[in-house]
């Protein structure tokens, strides 16, 4: 009796669309067993040049959403802050190389000058209104993020063309960035309140935003250098991919980020409103002069550290350009204070983040007296190394610094003012900034001198702010909070 049909040698061939026949069979036999091995290898390769993308992005995402973030909606701000923080930097990369590094240093400091006079003085008088404009827009802070974003897109295209050409729209379109990105940060800080997991501290959530900001820069910088290097348009192109993924990524954030239920409007003093009518009485809206002592001295002491911050930018910029480090070059010497600067503001975000005080304010007192110290020392004992450990230390105790006022902002300011008091609190900050960068700006290149102004500056906010803020840490404040 034959064997059925469709079978070869006693092995079924109906899988194959010619296995009528024996011979027909044994061919799609052939051809199967010969690509079935080629398949796989395509497919493993496929896997092994796909899974360290897929790898990185779901660890990102494991990180990012850790701990309740992710069912919050703190994991999408935590990677929309990242994206924002990759493209601030490939748009410093290739304003530095324009107006810093393409010239002598002489030209340098008139065009850094004109750069201040046209982009941060109009900044100075366009910080305090960016508070009150956004908060008249309390329904749309994911529109308000995502304007910010497009923003800055469509003028790091302007930027490719002035970086080639050097014309006067340099100007211009980098005051519009700055504007932006300031923007964006207000509306950040006003965005954080809404998004707290459960047993999260609000100091805990920034500290998480913050670090996720620092480490995409870290990632970032060296990219930007390397576009740079194949021309001043490559960073800025990137930039604008960068700021258009983060216009959409501002629309995915939660709903709940546009609500303003229970918020009103912090103001620096108490604000009298009268209510007209037969139950006319008079209320008072606390403001950020009225919860207490500790708030307005951490803020007026963040504001030096601040001002220390943009002073160092400047003044060191010119400074090593003109003196590098140990016989570098003057890029390589910026380099080394900046990731002194960067790692040490890294650290103190992610001790902010651990550390568990219910005294925010000695934590302030104490790590700007500790940046005093150093500073004075750096002046009298002026050292490349004690440039770098000044540029560290500063940047720690910026980062923690700001962390435990944030704490004291959760505290002692009421809830149905504390959004919009971080957003008035970041403002001030910014302008502290611009006031350290001019001063920066204006000195001589003398390194002792330099230092020994750096020094003020701390010792300034320092002994204006100790005797509050420890009083306050004797009697406890409004309430507490941990700095957790």
């Amino acid at each position: 009796m034959p064997p059925p049909t469709g079978h070869y040698d006693g092995v079924a061939t109906a899988r194959s669309p010619r296995g009528a026949t024996g011979t027909g069979g044994a061919r799609g036999l052939g051809k199967e067993s010969g690509s079935g091995p080629v398949r796989r290898a395509v497919r493993s390769v496929a896997r092994a040049l796909h899974l360290p993308f897929t790898g990185t992005a779901r660890g990102i995402r494991r990180a990012t959403h850790a701990q309740g973030a992710g069912e919050s909606g703190l994991g999408k701000l935590i990677e929309l802050h990242a994206v924002n923080g990759a493209g601030d930097v490939m748009i410093t990369v290739a304003l530095a190389s324009t107006v810093f590094f393409s010239v002598p240093t002489d030209e340098a400091r008139g065009r850094v000058a004109l750069y201040l006079a046209i982009t941060m003085a109009p900044f100075t008088l366009l910080a305090p209104v960016i508070g009150p404009l956004l908060d008249r827009v309390p329904h749309g802070r994911r529109a308000a993020m995502a304007s910010a974003m497009l923003a800055r897109a469509l003028l790091a295209l302007l930027l490719s063309g002035a970086v080639v050409t050097g014309s006067i729209e340099l100007y211009p379109a980098a005051l519009g960035v700055l504007v932006a990105s300031k923007a964006y940060g207000v509306v950040r800080s006003a965005v954080v309140p809404r998004l707290l997991p459960p047993r999260f501290s609000l100091v805990k959530a920034n500290s998480r935003v913050t670090l996720g900001g620092l480490l995409a820069t870290g990632v970032a910088a060296p990219i930007g250098a390397g576009l740079q290097a194949l021309g001043p348009r490559y960073p800025l192109y990137g930039a604008f991919v960068i700021f258009v993924a983060g216009t959409f990524l501002s629309f995915s954030l939660d709903p709940k980020v546009d609500s303003a239920k229970g918020e009103d409007k912090a103001l620096l003093a108490a604000d009298e409103q009268h209510l007209h009518g037969p139950h006319r009485k008079e209320i008072k809206r606390p403001g950020l002069r009225t919860v207490g002592i500790a708030v307005t001295h951490a803020l007026a002491a963040n504001a030096s550290l601040r001002c220390l911050s943009g002073f160092l930018i400047f003044f060191l910029a010119f400074l090593l350009r003109e003196h590098p480090l140990g016989g570098q070059s003057a890029a390589v010497s910026l380099g080394i204070v900046g990731v002194a600067a960067g790692t040490g503001n890294a650290l103190g975000t992610a001790v902010g983040a651990w550390l568990r005080s219910r005294a925010p304010e000695v934590i302030i007192v104490t790590v700007i007296a500790v940046v005093l110290g150093v500073a004075i020392a750096s002046a009298v004992f002026f050292s490349a190394f004690l440039l770098a450990v000044l540029a560290a230390f500063a940047g720690f105790a910026q980062a923690l610094s700001k962390l435990s006022l944030d704490a004291l902002i959760q505290r002692d300011v009421p809830e149905v003012v504390r959004t919009s008091a971080f957003a008035r609190s970041e403002t001030l900050l910014q302008m502290s900034w611009v006031v350290g960068g001019a001063i920066g700006i204006a000195l001589p290149l003398n390194g002792v001198l330099g230092l020994a102004v750096a020094s003020g500056i701390v010792a300034t906010g320092w002994l204006t702010t100790v005797r509050g803020l420890l009083s306050s840490a004797r009697h406890g404040g409004v309430s507490r909070t941990r700095v957790s």
